[in-house]
């Protein structure tokens, strides 16, 4: 039993109502009743780790996702994030939370990741990183990919959130368990075509607005290309480590 864990889904799921969310969930038998496993999940959008959960309730258990370790800092969703069993980040210095991870895959857990590391402005699956796949291996625990389809209408960077009743229809496939293999390389790739595919699914039965910011440049809408998308992911990094070193340095290099 985990009280608070099923306070905050009962407290998400009203929240869920109100906005007038209409999710479909398939592919929740993918999800093992017991074992550690890494799901690993798209990301379009803030509020997608809180639809990630839906399929994992099928057979009553809880995800531990790794989260940037800024969330934990935070005064109120700090605590939350810790009673949750979350597992905080630090890019700078990713060993312990990796290992965390590990340890929590082996004692059985489920552990949700972003291998794409950030929020798809393309709202295409970007290159992925190697640790969900590293992770699989080290801990012998299958890897399984979530695709969510609809989260970047409720809120997604660089655009307005939508909170209020939007009655937005959210697509939700879980895949097939991937067994751990090496090279991390390989299996990566395989993660890679498996989540793009399941997108493909998704986007197939959904209607979308021509021109809108929500839906991709290759189905007639307003995001960029997955091309376009990483040159501005570039360039906000490229300005993120300049502010870093004026901070350090005390000069204005941020400015220049």
């Amino acid at each position: 039993m985990e009280p608070v864990y099923r306070t905050i889904i009962g407290l998400a799921r009203t929240v869920f109502f109100l906005e007038g969310l209409k999710f479909t969930v398939t592919g929740d038998e993918n999800i093992p009743a017991s074992g550690g496993a890494v799901l690993a999940v798209n990301h379009t959008g803030y509020m997608d780790f809180t639809y990630a959960g839906l399929p994992v309730r099928t057979p009553k258990r809880y995800i531990r996702f790794m989260a940037k370790s800024e969330v934990f800092d935070n005064k109120i969703a700090g605590p939350i994030m810790r009673a949750l069993k979350h597992i905080p980040v630090d890019r700078a210095a990713g060993a312990d939370s990796y290992k965390a991870a590990v340890d929590y895959l082996r004692r059985g857990e489920l552990i949700g990741v972003y291998p794409e590391a950030t929020i798809s402005r393309s709202f295409e699956i970007k290159d992925l990183k190697s640790g969900a796949a590293r992770m699989a291996i080290e801990a012998g625990v299958p890897i399984i990919p979530i695709t969510i389809w609809g989260a970047q209408r409720v809120w997604t960077k660089g655009h307005p959130k939508r909170l209020g009743r939007t009655n937005t229809p959210i697509s939700i496939a879980v895949g097939t368990p991937i067994q751990p293999y090496e090279p991390a390389s390989e299996l990566t790739a395989e993660l890679k075509t498996a989540m793009q595919e399941l997108l493909r699914g998704l986007q197939e039965d959904y209607v979308h607005e021509p021109g809108a910011y929500w839906v991709p440049a290759r189905l007639g809408g307003g995001a960029p290309t997955l091309e376009e998308a990483d040159a501005m992911d570039a360039a906000e990094a490229a300005e993120r480590a300049a502010r870093k070193r004026a901070e350090l340095t005390g000069s204005d290099d941020a400015g220049a």
